[in-house]
């Protein structure tokens, strides 16, 4: 039977990855930007932690940066979702579009 091995870790990686630069390019709605940046931040985390567990087995490098990684990112979605209930406040609006980003 086969094992999952690097390879097969960095392409589901990889590949989540590009649907979280898609997401964030095209799409207009400010929620869905903060899902793709989310997606390529665990993209990033599933790099560390299969480096981790395949090149340094017995050291947890790749553990810590993923827990650092973790932190700054629900720092970064707590501010996120703040500046858009303000701004759908001020405009009654999520679009990036529709956001006038000069009233702050």
């Amino acid at each position: 039977m086969n094992e999952i091995g690097l390879t097969h870790i960095l392409f589901l990686s990889a590949i989540l990855f590009f649907i979280g630069v898609y997401g964030f390019l095209t799409r207009r709605n400010m929620v869905t930007m903060l899902m793709s940046i989310e997606l390529i931040l665990n993209s990033v985390n599933i790099n560390f932690v299969a480096f981790n567990k395949f090149l340094h087995a017995g050291k947890l490098d790749g553990t810590f940066f993923t827990i650092f990684i973790i932190t700054i990112a629900a720092a970064e979605a707590a501010v996120a979702i703040a500046i858009i209930i303000h701004l759908y406040r001020s405009s009654k609006s999520i679009d990036v579009n529709d956001a006038d980003l000069m009233k702050f």
